[in-house]
């Protein structure tokens, strides 16, 4: 039986509600349907959306088809061209990821790939029709010295590990500067703070992709699907893409009504948030959003008020992180805090105990931002933690 949710999307920009419309078109030419979306579209604003939600390729291939009287001819001819950008690189990415499997094999390292051309290739059935800038390659911790010596050596050059914006606990950037190729190696799929399932563990269940000559292992399903929905949930899906793997691994039938029963103690065990509202909260939003069909076949959802909520509070989390129309009005005082206040709140509820302990720690320590809100000389800079709280509500209340 499918499952129905009803948010009202009008907080949405226009151009945002027309992008998921036709990202949810099984039939290329019935755009008809929302006219009224089309003739209020800015369609500058519409490609800024469509680049930063990395969907872009999928959009291309649903309006390639469809009658140039209802979209302008240069918007199709510039998603054509980053369809095309986003081929060959997908492509090199691809002969890469089959390098590096070589690579490691042949010296004895085991080897999961995360993201990149496998998992667009399992999820969509064709590279083209997903985006990715790097290679995410999980490898057993033990292993990281001798990964390192492999890359130096075959002209990868190691990120600058002074640049704190970089700085992971679950990751280590390398770049090819003659390939231009960035790789990611990490040996956790998630948090520290959270558990998770070992190496060994994951290398069970692990699957080989066709994509490929040589061999490359990646992600069982369960497993997969559930690094993926933590992924987007604790970047509040601020990327329609991950919605999007969501949505294709259901349509395809990739997750079978063996692997509900899975998810459900293998969540609990492992991501130290509760199961229903992680796995409930990313089926609701693609639903909404996507009209993903959630049924029973895939999980009970008897969604509680909690997964509702956190479903709609990621809205704002979307709206936010998103480009803005400049021509938009500013939202009034209270709005701003209101959606701001829904920020944070996400933001928590989606954290385990232990992170949450730490994200309250951190909500009332001072930044960079209220510095640039308030100069203070260095020998007053005590002063930013007791007015940090005022110093947040007026830059929420002046749009700074």
């Amino acid at each position: 039986m499918q499952k129905n949710f009803y948010f009202d999307l009008s907080i949405m920009p226009n151009e945002f509600q027309l992008l998921v419309e036709i990202m949810k078109l099984q039939n290329d030419k019935s755009m008809e349907s929302f006219e009224e979306l089309l003739t209020k579209t800015d369609w500058e604003f519409f490609l800024q959306l469509a680049m930063h939600h990395r969907v872009y390729p999928l959009i291309y291939s649903k309006l390639k088809y469809v009658d140039e009287r209802l979209i302008p001819k240069y918007v199709v001819e510039n998603l054509y061209q980053d369809y095309k950008k986003n081929t060959f690189k997908m492509l090199s990415l691809s002969g890469e990821m089959e390098n590096l499997s070589r690579l490691f094999d042949g010296n004895q390292i085991r080897s999961l790939f995360l993201k990149g051309p496998v998992i667009a290739f399992d999820i969509y059935g064709e590279i083209a029709l997903r985006t990715s800038k790097d290679l995410d390659i999980l490898v057993q911790k033990t292993d990281l010295n001798r990964v390192e010596e492999l890359l130096l050596s075959y002209g990868y050059e190691r990120e600058d590990l002074q640049d704190k914006v970089k700085k992971s606990k679950i990751h280590i950037a390398y770049f090819h500067p003659q390939k231009k190729v960035e790789i990611e190696i990490h040996w956790r799929l998630n948090s520290p703070l959270l558990k998770e399932p070992s190496f060994n563990e994951l290398w069970k269940r692990k699957r080989v992709s066709t994509l490929t000559t040589y061999q490359v292992y990646f992600l069982g399903e369960e497993d997969l699907f559930l690094f993926l929905i933590s992924h987007g949930s604790r970047h509040g899906w601020f990327r329609l893409r991950w919605l999007a793997d969501i949505d294709q691994i259901i349509q395809n039938k990739l997750i079978s009504s063996k692997t509900s029963l899975t998810l459900k103690t293998y969540q609990h065990e492992h991501l130290g948030v509760k199961a229903d509202l992680l796995i409930e909260h990313a089926l609701i939003l693609a639903s909404v959003l996507m009209n993903t069909p959630i049924n029973k076949e895939i999980h009970s959802l008897d969604a509680g008020k909690r997964s509702r909520k956190l479903a709609y509070l990621a809205l704002n989390f979307i709206i936010e992180h998103g480009p803005k129309l400049k021509k938009n009005q500013p939202l009034s005082i209270k709005a701003n805090l209101q959606r701001a206040f829904n920020i944070i709140l996400y933001k928590f509820l989606i954290k385990s105990n232990l992170e949450k302990f730490i994200y309250l720690m951190k909500l009332f320590k001072p930044n960079s931002a209220d510095k640039q809100t308030l100069r203070l000389p260095k020998f007053l800079h005590f002063l930013y933690y007791p007015l940090h709280p005022f110093l947040w509500f007026w830059r929420k209340t002046t749009n700074i």
